[in-house]
């Protein structure tokens, strides 16, 4: 293939991009989406193998890291369910990283992927070598700490050292002064003792990053490596002058920047608090002075799953919100049967989705999607939260902060001023929970308390399973 029908091809490939990022904008279009994404990579990695820069001699290798990857992506699809959805994106995000650092590596000590540059090129060309290895390593390590976070093999709570911010200036400031003696380094040998000591500062600054941020903030760390990935796959671009690469790498950085910024105002946060860290994960603080109006007072009113059955059969509207425990119970299926039975009794059925719920942005619409729940009763924070004063019942399956009053009543919570779905201004809610146990932002919910909410005990899906029974009968 020629240079120009190469170049021809990218453009192709990055129009769909472009295209399948606009389908993953609506739970509607996202099938066609993914699909315009997955024939924009095929058109772009056969391309590149078929173009002018890669021999024959290489071919074999190409073909035999595709099936390697490829494998191990077919086996993943198969295997691993929608609850482990954000651990896999992190781990995936983790790849994207270490593959620009290690192609930042091969960059500077093959000479001929310099293209002979010399001055002033020689020199951009290294510092794009020295970034692109940077953003590679601190996300590989971020998403590394990420994956373990989300998965439950390291714990929820913000590790937060002395003089953390202290630590971060002067790793910062090493890396400067690295990436100064690599520049002005007269050899490969030379240029390499800076270039690891900065790996290995960018490898512990991208684990102390994301040990030092909390739980609750976890959706925000994964759209925020997602932009990381993209910058870390434009550096590699930049690396091997390839434009696809650039331009693609670009697209997923600011589309995963813009993500984060949307996530970080739906929890009332900015990005420099979340990267400041420390919200989620701690033991809840009791409130003072104003915020001790709102600490939870009352008891708990406790709720069988037959009296659940009874009182949605009752009701004429219903919302329900669904949160990670659902999730973990894999109980969307038997959410969308009761649904459909509702309906079918005449019951107005519609599920409020936070933008937050879950592990990572858009989890909820995922799980849905996968039941085959119809999109137009799914309806966004935004779009609903006023309809709740008119709703007899609200189901909350397994959510917690998202619900938590104390955001609007409590200045002095943690996760005061964050926005969310006003459940208890219903006739009545009831909140599915295994336990009293708070949520993923360590904070107790005075929801729980309220005269007009119910708690219904136990595994979502077997106390949803007794729901469905009793309702047909």
């Amino acid at each position: 293939m020629s240079e120009s029908l190469a170049t021809v091809a990218y453009i192709g490939a990055t129009i769909l991009f472009i295209l399948s990022l606009g389908g993953l904008s609506n739970p509607e279009t996202s099938r066609r989406g993914n699909l315009f994404g997955m024939i924009g990579m095929a058109l772009a990695v056969l391309a590149t193998i078929a173009g002018p820069r890669v021999g024959s001699a290489g071919i074999p290798w190409i073909i035999g890291a595709l099936a390697v990857g490829g494998g191990v992506g077919v086996y993943a699809a198969r295997t691993v369910k929608m609850t482990q959805m954000p651990e896999l994106v992190a781990l995936m995000h983790s790849l994207v990283g270490m593959a620009a650092a290690l192609v930042g590596f091969a960059s500077y000590v093959d000479p001929a992927a310099s293209h002979g540059f010399t001055g002033a090129e020689k020199t951009i060309h290294e510092v794009e070598i020295y970034i692109g290895i940077f953003i590679g390593a601190v996300t590989f390590s971020g998403s590394l700490i990420a994956f373990g976070k989300l998965s439950g093999r390291i714990g929820g709570k913000p590790l937060l050292l002395p003089a953390r911010h202290a630590l971060n200036l002067v790793g910062l400031l090493a890396v400067v002064w690295a990436g100064n003696m690599f520049i002005h380094a007269h050899s490969i040998q030379g240029g390499m003792t800076p270039l690891i000591i900065m790996t290995v500062i960018a490898l512990l600054f991208g684990m102390h990053m994301v040990m030092a941020i909390g739980g609750a903030d976890m959706p925000v760390v994964v759209s925020m490596l997602n932009s990381y990935s993209g910058w870390a796959a434009a550096a590699t671009g930049f690396m091997l002058s390839n434009d696809l690469l650039i331009v693609t790498g670009a697209l997923v950085g600011s589309s995963g920047a813009i993500l984060s910024y949307i996530m970080c105002r739906a929890m009332n946060r900015n990005f420099f608090s979340v990267i400041a860290g420390g919200f989620g994960g701690g033991a809840p603080a009791p409130a003072a002075g104003a915020g001790a109006a709102a600490e939870p007072a009352g008891e708990v009113v406790p709720v069988t799953a037959v009296e659940t059955a009874e009182l949605l059969r009752e009701a004429k509207s219903v919302i329900i919100v669904p949160g990670y425990g659902m999730a973990v119970a894999q109980a969307q299926h038997t959410v969308f049967e009761i649904t459909k039975l509702l309906r079918a009794k005449g019951v107005k059925v519609r599920f409020g989705i936070h933008p937050v719920a879950g592990r990572m942005p858009g989890h909820m619409n995922v799980l849905l999607a996968e039941a085959k729940v119809p999109y137009d009763i799914v309806l966004e924070m935004d779009e609903i939260n006023e309809d709740f004063a008119a709703t007899d019942v609200t189901m909350v399956i397994g959510a917690n902060d998202i619900v938590n009053p104390a955001a609007q009543d409590d200045p002095t919570s943690p996760i005061a001023g964050m926005p969310v779905l006003e459940v208890w201004h219903a006739k009545t809610s009831i909140v599915m929970k295994r336990s009293m146990a708070s949520g993923y932002a360590g904070v107790d919910n005075p929801l729980f308390y309220k005269e007009n909410n119910r708690m219904l005990f136990g595994d979502a899906k077997k106390m949803l399973d007794e729901v469905l029974t009793a309702l047909r009968a």
